[in-house]
């Protein structure tokens, strides 16, 4: 069975991903912070047939993303690593001019230094994919492309995200790197960033399917937006 490495995996987009890779046989290493959580997550996949591994920890530490590598090898290689842990560098969003600095190192190691080293500690078994070449999702945002007031730290970084996986996609021919946009989503992520907007956003589930099209379809390396592929399916 391929397996897969997804980080921010016990709830919201990651846990909708690792739901539908489950179903598909595939075998996952779950990361998150919080174990209780994570570990309820792990328990509830499990029962669709392939194996679970929760890994409970912080993808900015070094240690933490061996271990998740480790548990990859230990299932037999790894297929497909997903970047999905994020940061948003202030909880609510604040504009620039007072946006703290620290947060903002939080954002950038948690979405782009963390991101990159998980890649660099995984590629030995992505190269070995016996799926042909392994494939790499950077989930990134519409913010890092776009000018949002308030969204500048966060959309800093994933603007750093996006051109690490370009780069990363011309030094890596035999790989797919991939740099996703979700769009909007009713996330615990949104609520923290802007906890007053009160329109319904959709659930990530919704958006799985475009994150699937690609590993049926393995198109080039690059940047997709998910509701274009859903258009387009």
């Amino acid at each position: 069975m391929p397996v897969a490495i997804i980080t921010g995996a016990s709830k919201g987009l990651g846990r909708a991903l690792a739901a539908a890779l489950a179903g598909r046989g595939w075998d996952l290493v779950l990361d998150a912070r919080t174990r209780a959580v994570l570990d309820d997550t792990a328990r509830e996949l499990a029962g669709h047939g392939g194996r679970v591994r929760a890994v409970p920890g912080d993808v900015r530490d070094e240690g933490h993303r061996a271990e998740l590598v480790a548990r990859a090898r230990a299932l037999g290689g790894l297929d497909l690593l997903v970047n999905n842990a994020s940061a948003l560098g202030a909880e609510p969003l604040v504009r620039l001019d007072e946006l703290p600095l620290e947060g903002l190192r939080r954002a950038l190691e948690t979405n782009v230094v963390a991101a990159l080293g998980l890649v660099q500690q995984a590629l030995p078994l992505l190269r070995a994919s016996r799926a042909g070449g392994g494939a790499v999702i950077n989930v990134s945002s519409d913010a890092g492309a776009e000018a949002y007031e308030t969204w500048g730290g966060y959309g800093a970084s994933k603007a750093a995200l996006d051109q690490l996986s370009a780069v990363l996609g011309a030094e890596e021919p035999g790989l797919r790197v991939w740099a996703v946009d979700p769009g909007d989503m009713g996330t615990d992520l949104y609520r923290a960033a802007v906890p007053d907007d009160a329109d319904p956003r959709p659930l990530p589930h919704t958006v799985v399917p475009a994150f699937l099209r690609l590993l049926d379809e393995r198109p080039v390396s690059g940047r997709y937006d998910a509701p274009s592929l859903l258009v387009a399916s």
